[in-house]
């Protein structure tokens, strides 16, 4: 499937200065790296020797939408970390266009450290609040997926309403949302009322074995979430996410 480059508004440096954004730091070990805001919290983890390996469960999770959609045409990603899964689009999706987008400039500062590929014709980094770039960008999407957190939670930005409704407008009819949640928040409950209601249909969550992160997979407009017969090449890298799906898609029939 080809892809053709995605352009949209980027925000200008100095309206988001340096100084309000909290300044992660890199651990390193023998072995990877990874990337924190504070010690009790890991945002990614890179494998020294397979930089473009997932070695967080979670990030294996939200890839397992390449059960249902193998080949997207074009994929954006609200939030960048340590780069793990967009480096694992760019990599093992090499048909399909990433646009990326980050808030905090000392985070995409790292990328270099992090191995994260540079701008080209079909793959991005762009600094911008993820909620104004759903609400302004022209660009649509066959997948789209979230993973936002700063130095202490998920910002509330980007837990309204108004946000899942955003995002589902910028996706394809029938495109794929992925959010990844904190499995024990409080206010689970409120994000997945206000994602079926946006998304117009039935949610499906799959929750880390350790029961830290959750993440919920919704089609735009309702559509059915269901596996399809071709599989992508990097699924032989997600068996174990692909197995936990399709236990969840299992549980939900029920």
């Amino acid at each position: 499937m080809a892809y053709t480059a995605v352009r949209g508004p980027t925000i200008d440096p100095m309206r988001e200065p340096a100084a309000d954004h909290d300044r992660p730091f890199v651990r390193e070990e023998l072995d990877s790296q990874s990337l924190h805001f504070s010690d009790s919290a890991i945002q990614s983890r890179m494998q020294l020797l397979q930089p473009d390996a997932l070695a967080l469960e979670y990030t294996r999770t939200m890839m397992g939408f390449l059960m249902f959609e193998p080949e997207p045409a074009q994929i954006a990603m609200i939030g960048l970390g340590g780069g793990s899964l967009a480096k694992f689009c760019h990599r093992q999706l090499p048909r399909s266009g990433l646009t990326v987008v980050e808030i905090n400039p000392h985070v995409i500062a790292l990328r270099e450290r992090f191995r994260v590929p540079p701008d080209s014709a079909r793959f991005r980094v762009v600094l911008d609040d993820g909620a104004h770039f759903v609400a302004t960008t022209p660009a649509r999407f066959d997948v789209l997926m979230v993973d936002a957190f700063d130095a202490e939670r998920m910002p509330e930005a980007v837990g309204t309403r108004r946000f899942y409704d955003d995002c589902a407008d910028v996706l394809q009819p029938g495109g794929l949302l992925v959010v990844n949640l904190h499995a024990a928040h409080p206010h689970m409950p409120v994000y997945l009322d206000r994602l079926g209601a946006a998304l117009g249909g039935p949610l499906l969550r799959v929750d880390d074995r350790d029961g830290t992160n959750s993440v919920v997979f919704a089609r735009r407009h309702g559509h059915t979430l269901r596996p399809v017969t071709r599989t992508a090449p990097a699924a032989v890298h997600l068996q174990d996410a692909f197995s936990r799906i399709a236990h969840a898609l299992a549980a939900r029939g029920r």
